[in-house]
């Protein structure tokens, strides 16, 4: 058996040079563009230790790469986009009523922290990502697309937190951010019956920006990630950055803290480029600095 070590680099090896092995994560870039693909839809895109590692290598990629402006993060397949942590191999490991059988899984058991960043519950990340829900987002799936910046369901898409139906307990966020994402009763509906709702339910009370038909889930995510990408890099970090920095305190406080990253953008090159373009009525040729 292979060292955890030695795993961990052969993945980061793999993401690197972007090879699609049959790995149970799929990680591709393109025009600036950072794609997510969980790929395990035999299993509802479960979350398992490999997709768990997987998942935080390529976040890690996509925050370090200058070159890449905007992520979208998806499912496999016709009926999932996540169905939480895997229940067989996951969830065991963490409780400890499973011991570690493979590389992953000693990984996992050494560091169950890796979970909480590889599902961005713990993992400072201020560009874009916009979740393309092609279908069930149950449990650590849901509290995946609440880490997310803007969501496209498709018609077809449910959304739960199934862990009290289980006697566990909804960890990945859900009651700290769900009751700030959606009003408290609805929040507080969602968490305590485990009860799905649909993506009409879940578009009227804020949850959503827009449901799409299945086909035109990516296509709408692309949209609105195309467009990020022309706009100006040092700008839509500090905007995500400020509203996540800013939650939580006074208005006085919000505004200091909105002012010192208002500073950091207008003293950008970026900055200048922005309305230097305008004038002269071409695209501005950001360069993130």
């Amino acid at each position: 058996m292979s060292s955890p070590a030695s795993f961990f680099s052969i993945l980061i090896e793999a993401l690197l040079v972007h090879e699609v092995l049959e790995m149970s994560l799929i990680y591709k870039k393109m025009n600036h563009i950072a794609y997510l693909t969980l790929n395990r839809p035999e299993a509802h895109n479960a979350i398992d230790p490999e997709t768990a590692i997987e998942l935080l290598e390529a976040w890690k990629d996509y925050r370090d790469d200058r070159n890449c402006l905007c992520a979208i993060i998806t499912g496999a397949g016709d009926h999932s986009f996540c169905s939480g942590l895997d229940l067989a191999r996951t969830i065991p490991l963490l409780t400890g009523a499973k011991r570690p059988e493979t590389a992953a899984e000693e990984t996992l058991s050494a560091d169950p922290g890796l979970i909480d960043q590889a599902t961005l519950r713990n993992f400072e990340l201020y560009k874009p990502v916009i979740s393309a829900i092609n279908g069930y987002a149950i449990a650590g799936g849901m509290e995946l697309v609440q880490a997310t910046d803007i969501r496209i369901a498709s018609i077809s898409a449910r959304f739960g937190l199934r862990e009290v139906r289980l006697g566990l307990f909804p960890a990945g966020g859900s009651t700290v951010r769900l009751p700030r994402q959606i009003p408290f009763c609805k929040a507080m509906e969602v968490m305590l019956t485990g009860n799905l709702i649909d993506a009409a339910e879940a578009l009227r009370i804020g949850f959503v920006n827009r449901v799409a038909s299945h086909d035109n889930v990516l296509k709408e995510a692309e949209k609105i990630a195309a467009r990020i990408t022309k706009n100006g890099p040092v700008s839509v970090k500090a905007v995500k950055e400020s509203v996540i920095k800013s939650m939580g305190l006074t208005v006085s406080e919000g505004l200091m803290k909105e002012s010192q990253f208002a500073k950091l953008v207008f003293g950008s090159n970026d900055a200048r480029e922005g309305p230097r373009a305008f004038m002269k009525k071409r695209e501005p040729r950001f360069s993130g600095e």
